[in-house]
């Protein structure tokens, strides 16, 4: 069986892992606190959460896996370019998560995880092994089981960070009823986040109601990707220029001194800066054809046209250039009423002659009440 471990952690890294560790399969011993989170509804509208199959799930890995024995957990650095403070900073382009910078991650990782599967299953020829893949898409609380097989611990912000890579990883899982004894921890023990709290005072929006509780609902890779209905007002002015996904939580972590490039091309920007900080002019004045084509390859192809825009308008109103009026204006005719909501708020901010014009003209023909409500509550 050693000798079974040492060759899956070569082929690990051979298919492209930067990490691998092997945990029993049993449920995460956190299991408590999620359901505790859920209670609480910090997961807001993502109610596939909390649905009692997928907890059933997380309470015995059975129901995913007949059998199953092992869970083989890998990662895989995505972090690339570091982005000029005159990009990031520019409130006139709109900012992305750097995981989403290249292509899907999902179709990086999965073939890979597919690979080692079946290299797994090659080495008992004579045993009747089954697998499970997941990236992202499992029932399973993967940090968790990510953490006990030795990749890294539990931050604050509710990241997984390894100690001498940071956090700019992604995980993946192989589910298998192959029982695989003597694996070696990563590390005998890991370090903890101490008395740091970088990330819940960098947080713009309060997400963090206590260390290690993420409230869903107020993050902003939350509200600009999960979120299909309105962005809270309240919380619209604390969004800055981001309009998918957020990275503030974890540039500000004291371990991610220590993260490297990765050397996964695919993950680079596809159009340089334009794929790190958009112009919001360009998001503004996108339609679906035009979308799909931008994002074909992305990770943000799955918020679709519409949430995307709607992020613009936000990023829009916070940019508050009477520049951004005229690409306003012309979203007040959009026939989806959430992209003419968003446009309202956003022309309110910038204010002046032609956003007020764009507004009464507006006012006299909308007849969706959450459009209305926009338009009354200045």
């Amino acid at each position: 069986m050693g000798e079974l471990w040492q060759g899956l952690e070569e082929k690990a890294r051979l298919v492209g892992f930067d990490m691998v560790g092997v945990v029993t399969a049993v449920p995460s011993p956190n299991l408590h606190a999620y359901q505790r989170w859920i209670d609480a509804e910090m997961h807001g509208q993502m109610g596939y959460l909390a649905r009692p199959d997928r907890l059933a799930r997380r309470q015995d890995l059975n129901h995913i896996l007949p059998g199953v024995q092992t869970i083989i957990c890998v990662g895989l650095m995505y972090s690339t370019l570091p982005v000029p403070p005159t990009i990031a900073s520019d409130p006139s382009r709109g900012r992305i998560s750097n995981y989403a910078w290249g292509v899907d991650y999902h179709e990086v990782m999965t073939p890979r995880l597919e690979e080692l599967a079946a290299w797994l299953k090659a080495q008992q020829p004579a045993s009747d092994i089954a697998t499970k893949v997941y990236v992202d898409t499992g029932a399973i609380l993967e940090r968790d089981h990510a953490a006990a097989a030795g990749l890294g611990f539990t931050g604050k912000n509710t990241m997984l960070i390894a100690p001498r890579r940071g956090s700019f990883f992604f995980l993946g899982e192989i589910l298998t009823t192959l029982a695989i004894d003597n694996w070696p921890l990563a590390v005998d023990s890991v370090p903890s986040c101490g008395t740091c709290r970088r990330c819940l005072d960098a947080c713009p929006t309060n997400a963090f109601p206590a260390p290690y509780v993420l409230d869903a609902r107020r993050c902003i890779s939350y509200l600009t990707i999960e979120l299909k209905g309105w962005i809270p007002r309240e919380l619209r002015p604390f969004m800055h220029n981001w309009v998918y996904g957020c990275d503030l939580c974890q540039v500000v972590c004291p371990f991610n001194r220590f993260s490297q490039p990765t050397q996964e091309i695919a993950f680079y920007p596809q159009q340089e800066w334009d794929s790190v900080a958009p112009p919001l002019l360009d998001l503004l004045t996108l339609d679906n054809a035009g979308f799909a084509e931008r994002f074909a390859n992305s990770p943000i192809q799955r918020i679709k046209r519409t949430r995307l825009v709607r992020n613009a308008c936000v990023a829009a109103g916070n940019w508050g250039s009477e520049t951004a009026v005229p690409a306003l204006r012309h979203l007040l005719t959009d026939p989806e009423p959430i992209l003419r909501g968003h446009a309202v708020w956003a022309l309110q901010q910038i204010g002046g002659t032609a956003a007020q014009s764009a507004l009464a003209d507006l006012r006299g023909r909308e007849e969706a009440t959450a459009v209305l409500a926009e338009l009354n509550d200045q």
